[in-house]
């Protein structure tokens, strides 16, 4: 083969070359599900400035219950694990049952509201409220006391959620046993506040409720969200409602998070977590893997949670993938 022959062979195979399409081998990275190791449930999520935080219950035996543990990511992919933020040392009252932590910063400080002890009829525990400079803590118990012992409306006082709305005003939605009340916080969260009509605790029971209460706000509605079902059963799942105001009336509109034979059962007790200024939400839920019948083993999970046009909740698609990285912007 002489010299231009050759050359033009060459030149062929680069332009073959260069009009292949190239292959993508990189994977996007998704944060999995579980999102972190270890039995969690309950969990609290929430974005503190540039950081996703999620503070869980430790999923155990009752008498095993001393403690919270939290975690935090940048990016929802890689998280970090803060141990022992707050236990029944710290809480002297409390001995068990430390559930469902809910969270909220308030001019510069960190507040953990909890409950504790699996309280009945008159026994001492109940909802507390916990206090730190730090996002991780260590948290120190605020009052030396339960915030709410009493059992009010029937409602178990545990499951708290702490609910900042757009008039400044601190809202607390509350227990089990398939009541829920809502109580308005006082300005350093040690004490409640009656309503205007006098009221100091609210029923604002929804439809099929069981505990786990949830409230954000988007385009002026108010999303109010629960669990259904037994906890421990496969058939716990997640439902919401939509009003104009923060007291209802709640009319139950669907489930939107629920078991899924290919994947986990016993999905609910959520939150949400919306990123400041876009679009993208994610339900922060705890589920049971397939196959497993233990009591306790639930895990933590995330997905993404959407919108119709109307602007109903769309029903969540669980996934082992979980969602990709997403960074907030400062």
């Amino acid at each position: 083969m002489n010299k231009s022959c050759v050359i033009a062979v060459c030149a062929a195979v680069l332009m073959a070359a260069c009009g292949q399409p190239k292959q993508q081998s990189e994977e996007v990275a998704t944060s999995g599900n579980p999102v972190f190791e270890g039995w969690y449930a309950d969990p609290e999520g929430i974005i503190y400035d540039d950081t996703y935080w999620i503070y869980p219950t430790w999923s155990d035996l009752y008498e095993n219950q001393t403690f919270f543990d939290c975690f935090s990511s940048k990016d929802l992919v890689n998280w970090t694990k803060h141990s022992s933020i707050l236990d029944t040392t710290e809480v002297k009252w409390a001995k068990r049952a430390m559930w469902a932590p809910s969270v909220i910063r308030k001019e510069g400080k960190y507040y953990l509201f909890f409950g504790a002890n699996d309280v009945h009829e008159g026994e001492i525990g109940g909802i507390g409220v916990a206090v730190s400079d730090r996002p991780e803590g260590p948290y120190k118990d605020l009052l030396g006391k339960p915030l709410i012992n009493e059992i009010v409306n029937g409602a178990q006082p545990i499951d708290q959620f702490v609910f900042k709305d757009d008039d400044n005003r601190y809202y607390m939605y509350y227990g089990g046993w398939g009541h829920c009340n809502v109580v308005q916080l006082n300005d350093d969260f040690t004490g409640l506040v009656p309503f205007e009509d006098g009221e100091v605790y609210k029923e604002v029971t929804p439809a099929n409720y069981t505990e786990g209460p949830f409230m954000f706000r988007k385009n002026g509605k108010y999303y109010f969200m629960w669990s259904e079902g037994g906890w421990g059963n496969p058939d716990y799942s997640v439902a919401y409602a939509i009003s104009d105001s923060p007291f209802g009336p709640f009319n139950r509109i669907a489930k939107i998070l629920q078991q899924d034979s290919t994947i986990a059962r016993g999905a609910g007790h959520h939150s949400v977590l919306h990123v400041p200024n876009t679009e993208d939400y994610y339900i922060v839920y705890h589920r049971r893997p397939l196959n497993d019948n233990t009591r306790d083993h639930r895990v933590t999970c995330i997905d993404r949670m959407t919108f119709d046009e109307n602007g109903f909740i769309n029903p969540v698609k669980m996934t082992f993938e979980g969602v990709p990285a997403r960074t907030i912007d400062k």
